[in-house]
């Protein structure tokens, strides 16, 4: 993947609400360059088909001050959840590169039909943002669990201690990563912990969250010059540690 996308993980935030951004209007060419570099995008499965459409953010329900929505729509097969979080997050990446402000917005609902044989699965709300100020200044003030908390065995410098910024739903953090010679990546719910998210929905989510992790964790490793073989796992159980990926490491 694009090594831009990994300095743009220091960069990036969620803009919960687009306010004092600038005046700045996201250009037709600069809709069209989204469009063109989804296609570029690396999928975590690609025997899943994906797409993207960009809509006025008032053709939605969410109304978080952005310009556009661009929706991600998916065919609905074993992992597709995970595949569109690891889609999305290099989405995520690319637009914070363009100065363009990003807030995945999990309870977006639209009134556009499927797209061929895909159905919507989740939007991100955009603006531009005319003024770097606006973006993180310090990642690591960011709320995020300690390193302790989400890695087993020897952690990794440049690693560890940056995949555990990955964005996720209500800031839940859903993984655990096991280090015993393999790299071994785990959905972990903690039990009777779901924040606001409501309970049906937690799943759902948390598997996207997975896929968000993984982009962050093939990021670090690439950027780092740690060679890898990864294997997937499918993502069937809801219970409380699943594994959904297994790591190969080699320098």
């Amino acid at each position: 993947m694009n090594d831009i996308f990994y300095e743009m993980i220091f960069k990036r935030k969620s803009f919960h609400i687009f306010r004092n951004v600038g005046n700045e209007s996201i250009g037709e060419y600069e809709l069209n360059d989204i469009q063109n570099a989804y296609s570029e995008f690396t999928p975590l499965n690609p025997e899943i088909k994906t797409a993207i459409r960009i809509v006025p953010e008032k053709q939605t329900n969410c109304k978080r001050g952005g310009e556009y929505c661009i929706l991600l729509y998916s065919e609905k097969k074993d992992g597709y959840l995970q595949n569109i979080g690891y889609l999305g997050e290099q989405l995520d990446l690319y637009l914070v590169s363009r100065n363009i402000g990003t807030l995945w917005f999990g309870i977006g609902k639209t009134k556009e039909e499927p797209f061929e044989d895909m159905e919507f699965v989740i939007m991100f709300s955009i603006r531009k943002i005319s003024d770097d100020s606006k973006y993180r200044k310090d990642m690591f003030k960011s709320k995020r669990k300690k390193a302790k908390e989400i890695w087993e065995g020897e952690q990794i410098s440049g690693v560890t201690d940056i995949i555990r910024f990955a964005p996720s739903a209500c800031n839940s953090q859903p993984w655990l990563v096991k280090n015993d010679g393999e790299l071994l990546v785990y959905r972990y719910k903690k039990p009777g912990k779901r924040g606001i998210m409501p309970a049906d929905k937690v799943l759902f989510y948390n598997r996207i969250d997975i896929g968000i992790f993984i982009c962050f964790m093939d990021l670090c490793l690439e950027h780092n010059g740690i060679g890898f073989e990864k294997t997937l796992y499918s993502d069937a159980d809801d219970g409380e540690l699943v594994l959904n990926a297994k790591y190969r490491l080699y320098r």
